[in-house]
């Protein structure tokens, strides 16, 4: 797996030699999706192999033990979930640049050379046999991302978006750094084969998980960890986005399962419920905030938040199971984790090519600007509906196959001896369901406000498809999201072997597979699912409902103006239509004046007054005022002491080293006791 690396490394090399070509942009994303698509064909060729690990040891990296390469069946997994993406994006981008920088004869813009060194960046860090390896992968990925997050720097918010993230960033980084440092002990082996024969002491598996959470919980987007996520996804490229949102957050996840599952031993069983805790605040909150948005790229940042949560959750409950001697159970809970990965990397990389060809249709990212789009982009709002539908786990698409796989998960919670456990476990599907709800209520907002309706302003009543490129990168994800849905066994068996690596036990049992089309995830006689009748069946009851409302219509047509909302002329600009604001009004009011102290101020005219009335609507985030903004208000007191340190005279300087110097003394003698 070191090839696509390097020509991945290479074609961005090539974007800044060659930045000035009009042929380097079909160039460059073109070798980007070959590459990614034979790394895709090389996973699941690993996969469906059950092929050993393999591994590589380089002549670089730290003196003295290299850098390690390898490839093991959970690698293999998540590489198909990032080069799938790069293909998609590959894709799309080709088309949506053209769209954005003047058609075949333009130069390409700043993104060129950083798409692949982003995707060279998370393979890296996959394939990483070593706490190095994986270290220097990571920060490519982050300061890749950075800089294609800067791409568009004219923008106004993007400036405080790539600052944010860069400061998130780098303290994940941080967290990451240090628990690798505890992982690997004294020795100072960082190979990961050194790490699992160390076996740390409770305080530090105590310590390792804390960091792990925030390390690889910032990247992924954990409450409270999540502030930059709505800012920094927003602001890039609409390819990059899906990226960042639909990819990225995986390589975190990926760096949770490895850690936690592979390297940190034998679990406790509070290790999974910290993640279940934190996975369903993240899950609501996720969802609340996504349900305030009015802007499609902001909205769709906000919704992963929630699916990181529920991705989180299933792997808290694999960790409880594993912890409690259930493997089977425990490789339930990971399956469905591992399932809602592939199927969040599918319907968010969609959603985000839809929230791109509606930019570059209409010029603007506002719901409240936006309406019957259905009219003027049909292909693009039937594949917009597909991801919409999915992302409501809306059967028998693939969002409802994962759910549906972690409810049976927590349906399995009376098989732990702890009730403290069965009871919390109860609470988490509760936030699950009421996350998945809200969910459903947050898409039919978006699609209804963005696709149905009449326009609301001029650059939605003049917009038009985009282009064939464009239009293909939506279709891929789009017909998957149907495939998985209705056929999920075969991609389940596919990932089987790291599943069975994570839990050290077979996903199911062999009744599970009988025959193939069915999904029973625990016993042929319990819960099952087939997605291909549920399609059947859905299909048979939409014809039938059809017929029998034209059967019993009237079959006259009548033609008229639209209902003018009490105004005996129409409405010719659409804003009295319900726009994104007023639709969310009734869950704002019931969640967001508690949790966000969502406040909505009316500005009516007196009568007479001509002027419209204004509908305002304020809100804040909670991570702001309870944990980022006193901490901003510390490093700033700080950062004032500090500053005196600066205008010292020598012989203040030399004091202070020599304390200093006597200090790291004491601490050394201690030690060493």
């Amino acid at each position: 797996m070191t090839v696509p690396i390097l020509i991945l490394v290479a074609l961005a090399a090539v974007g800044v030699a060659a930045r000035r070509a009009p042929w380097i942009s079909a160039a460059v994303y073109g070798g980007t999706g070959v590459v990614c698509g034979a790394a895709v064909l090389a996973a699941v060729l690993a996969l469906a192999g059950r092929a050993p690990p393999q591994e590589l040891l380089l002549p670089m990296g730290v003196p003295w033990i290299g850098l390690h390469l390898r490839l093991d069946a959970l690698s293999a997994f998540f590489l198909l979930v990032v080069n799938f993406g790069g293909v998609t994006a590959s894709l799309f981008g080709w088309g949506y640049e053209r769209a954005h920088h003047g058609g075949h004869d333009a130069p390409p813009g700043p993104v060129l050379p950083l798409f692949p060194l982003f995707l060279a960046g998370m393979n890296l860090v996959l394939v990483a046999g070593d706490a190095f390896g994986f270290l220097v992968g990571w920060e490519a990925m982050s300061l890749a991302s950075w800089l294609l997050v800067l791409s568009t720097h004219r923008e106004p918010e993007t400036p405080r978006a790539a600052r944010l993230y860069l400061i998130m960033a780098s303290f994940g980084a941080a967290c990451l750094l240090l628990a690798f440092g505890l992982l690997a002990g004294p020795t100072g082996d960082y190979s990961f084969a050194a790490i699992r024969a160390h076996v740390p002491d409770d305080a530090e598996v105590a310590l390792v998980v804390l960091l792990v959470l925030l390390g690889a919980g910032s990247k992924a987007g954990l409450v409270p960890l999540h502030v930059w996520l709505p800012l920094a996804h927003p602001a890039a490229p609409s390819h990059v986005s899906a990226l960042m949102s639909g990819v990225m957050t995986k390589v975190a996840i990926y760096a949770m399962v490895r850690i936690l599952f592979d390297l940190l031993g034998e679990p406790a069983w509070w290790w999974g419920g910290v993640m279940m805790a934190a996975g369903a605040v993240t899950a609501v909150m996720g969802v609340l905030y996504a349900l305030m948005q009015d802007d499609v790229k902001r909205l769709l940042a906000c919704s992963t938040i929630e699916n990181i949560g529920a991705v989180v959750i299933a792997l808290g409950l694999a960790l409880v199971f594993k912890a409690s001697h259930t493997p089977v159970i425990a490789a339930l809970a990971l399956s469905a984790g591992l399932l809602h990965v592939v199927n969040h990397s599918l319907f968010k990389t969609l959603l985000f090519y839809v929230a791109g060809a509606v930019l570059t249709a209409t010029g603007t990212r506002d719901l409240n600007r936006l309406g019957g789009l259905i009219h003027r982009m049909p292909e693009t709002a039937v594949l917009a509906l597909v991801g919409a539908s999915a992302i409501s786990a809306l059967p028998p698409l693939n969002g409802f196959v994962g759910e549906w796989l972690l409810f049976q998960a927590i349906l399995n919670a009376p098989a732990l001896p702890e009730w403290s456990l069965k009871i919390a476990i109860a609470v988490v599907g509760a936030a699950v369901a009421l996350a998945t709800a809200l969910a459903a209520a947050c898409f039919v907002r978006f699609y209804g406000t963005a696709f149905l309706g009449r326009p609301r302003s001029a650059e939605a009543g003049g917009a038009g498809e985009v282009g064939p490129a464009m239009r293909a990168g939506m279709a891929v994800p789009a017909v998957l999201c149907i495939l998985l849905g209705v056929l999920p066994t075969p991609l389940l068996r596919l990932f089987e072997p790291a599943v069975r690596l994570m839990v050290e036990a077979g996903p199911f049992d062999d009744r599970a597979y009988q025959p193939w089309l069915w999904l029973s995830p625990t016993s042929a006689i319990g819960n099952s699912y087939n997605g291909l009748i549920m399609l059947v069946v859905i299909g048979l009851l939409s014809v039938l409902l059809v017929a029998a409302i034209h059967r019993r219509a009237s079959d006259k047509l009548r033609r008229s103006i639209a209902w003018g909302c009490g105004f005996e002329t129409p409405d010719p600009e659409g804003v009295a239509q319900y726009g994104a604001s007023s639709f969310a009004q009734p869950i704002r009011r019931a969640f967001g004046g508690t949790v966000f102290h969502a406040r909505d101020r009316v500005d009516m005219p007196e009568p007479g007054d001509l002027r419209p009335a204004r509908l305002s609507v304020s809100w804040t985030d909670p991570a702001w005022a309870l944990v980022f903004t006193p901490i901003g208000r510390t490093v700033d007191w700080l950062t004032q002491r500090v500053n005196g340190l600066q205008y010292m005279t020598i012989r203040r300087y030399l004091t202070l080293m020599f304390a200093a110097l006597v200090l790291v003394l004491i601490v050394v003698a201690v030690t060493q006791r």
